[in-house]
């Protein structure tokens, strides 16, 4: 990749040059939070011995920083270490999401549904079908990625438009669309928990549900994907003209009669599955509901909803499998099970450190101490709501292109930003959701986005010259273009006061 990658000319791409140069410099997500716990140990030292002190505005006790380098720290850490991590909110919704992602990718059902979504759609809305397939796709991890990026570029070439300009509003859907869908993925969990885990620093309380953006997001699809659309025909493809380059077009393979007879089974499966939660969950005594109050926002149905996931993605994968031949036998599940799991073992041992950091960072009272002061800064400071978020995804968006991992991100932010914005009145699902708009935006101009070199090989079968700095001016009209529609949006919502998912309002009471 880097002998194609051209050499930094003006000031912009000097800028990029370098923040590629410093993110590459950074250590293995993993070690940063193995230091970045030494450090929190270190500062909770330094607190102590400068005595710093701020009073709740909640409850109005007096806190102080907890010195970790003490007798007592020093058995909390060694006594703590393994529940820290075997009680860490995201790692067990994580894990077990992926488990039913993992039937479900490993029977096909996911490939064989996004073939037969873009090769079925009318010419005139097959811009807009890509865009939507690649944010629909997230529910299920890299599939976009290895999937319907090239796939794209395929199609646009075999009906005589430019490669480049389908594989770009793929990545845009996929990547720059990370934060909108129609259903919730294994991300939505991993936030919600992590968020929850930074709430606690407040509120010990407080509940984040995997679902807390869940409005905010569906309608999020829609707008992305209509400005996905309109950069992809207004502005991307114009600029790069008619495709002159040798790659001829390849056959795009129809779905054959298994595999059609694989989604008819998945399809049914769906069908049975929704009408049991539907009966569940729409009479006022359903069995998913609250048995004490009938309430459907806490309920078995929202706190259960990553079992849901799981079982609903395990069933339909089975049902395909079964149907296109792909499942022969109980093993083939566990085949898929255990695939998907293969692909978390770096994950699992970030979070193992970025556990221990989180739990030092809440015993130390220093992210409670930050959060208190900053509150004040930023209450001083005059700045309105919605000035504070816009702020607030401009910063999530400049930090992207130096750190690629969501989950990675959110786990030092949470705890500084969610608490600071609680004590100014704003819940941690706000929160939330503004660093999902700034964290997706910026993914398609991020060279540490973990897909970035997987992109730039595909583009280069249609562009043997092109390297990173051809990616980001391909894809840098989107980012501003979600970046401003998004904010857009976000106001709205704000405006008008709408909740943002089931039982996630925008507002957090401070004091109680």
């Amino acid at each position: 990749m880097k002998e194609n990658t051209p050499k930094p000319s003006g000031l912009f791409n000097a800028f990029l040059h370098y923040v590629e140069k410093i993110g590459n410099a950074l250590p293995h997500p993993a070690t940063l939070f193995a230091m970045f716990a030494g450090l929190i140990i270190v500062l909770s030292w330094v607190a102590a011995q400068f005595s710093l002190e701020v009073t709740h505005p909640g409850t109005g006790d007096l806190i102080r920083p907890f010195n970790l380098i003490s007798i007592e720290g020093l058995h909390l850490i060694l006594k703590k270490m393994v529940t820290n991590f075997t009680e860490f909110a995201p790692l067990g919704v994580v894990l077990v999401a992926m488990l039913g992602i993992g039937i479900a990718e490993g029977s096909g059902l996911i490939g064989t549904a996004l073939r037969l979504l873009v090769l079925s759609s009318p010419r005139k809305i097959l811009t807009f079908v890509i865009v939507f397939s690649g944010i629909m796709s997230n529910t299920a991890s890299e599939v976009g990625y290895v999937l319907l990026i090239p796939l794209s570029a395929i199609i646009f070439l075999a009906v005589g438009r430019h490669p480049i300009a389908g594989m770009a509003a793929a990545f845009a859907g996929v990547s720059g669309g990370y934060s909108a869908n129609l259903l919730l993925g294994t991300i939505d969990p991993l936030l919600a928990g992590l968020s929850q885990e930074a709430a606690h620093i407040i509120d010990m309380n407080y509940m984040v549900n995997p679902a807390a953006n869940y409005y905010f997001l569906v309608v999020s699809t829609f707008f992305i994907a209509f400005a996905g659309t309109w950069v992809t025909e207004k502005i991307v493809e114009p600029r790069l003209g008619s495709y002159s380059g040798d790659a001829v077009p390849d056959e795009i393979k129809k779905l054959n009669s298994a595999e059609r007879k694989g989604l008819w089974y998945a399809l049914v499966t769906a069908i049975i599955f929704g009408a049991i939660l539907l009966l569940g969950t729409l009479p006022s005594n359903g069995f998913l509901r609250d048995p004490s109050t009938g309430s459907l926002l806490h309920s078995p149905f929202m706190s259960g909803i990553v079992a849901i996931l799981f079982i609903s993605a395990a069933l339909m994968g089975i049902a395909y499998g079964i149907g296109a031949g792909t499942i022969k036998n109980d093993s083939d599940v566990m085949k898929g099970m255990g695939k998907s799991m293969e692909t978390m073992g770096t994950y699992i041992v970030l979070v193992f450190f970025a556990a221990q950091f989180v739990a030092y960072f809440r015993w130390t009272n220093l992210g409670l101490i930050f959060a208190i002061e900053g509150a004040g800064l930023l209450q001083s400071s005059g700045l309105g709501s919605i000035p504070l978020m816009i702020g607030f995804i401009i910063l999530t968006g400049l930090i992207n292109l130096v750190m690629g991992s969501a989950s990675a991100k959110w786990t030092i932010m949470a705890p500084v930003f969610i608490p600071m914005f609680m004590l100014l009145g704003y819940s941690p699902e706000l929160t939330q959701v503004v660093y999902r708009i700034g964290d997706s935006v910026t993914n398609i101009i991020s060279p540490m986005m973990s897909y970035f070199a997987l992109i730039v090989a595909f583009m280069q079968k249609y562009d043997k010259k092109a390297g990173i700095g051809t990616i980001i001016s391909v894809m840098l009209p989107y980012t501003f273009v979600f970046t401003i529609v998004w904010t857009v949006l976000l106001i709205l919502w704000m405006t008008f006061g709408w909740p943002i998912g089931p039982d996630a309002p925008l507002a957090y009471p401070v004091g109680n």
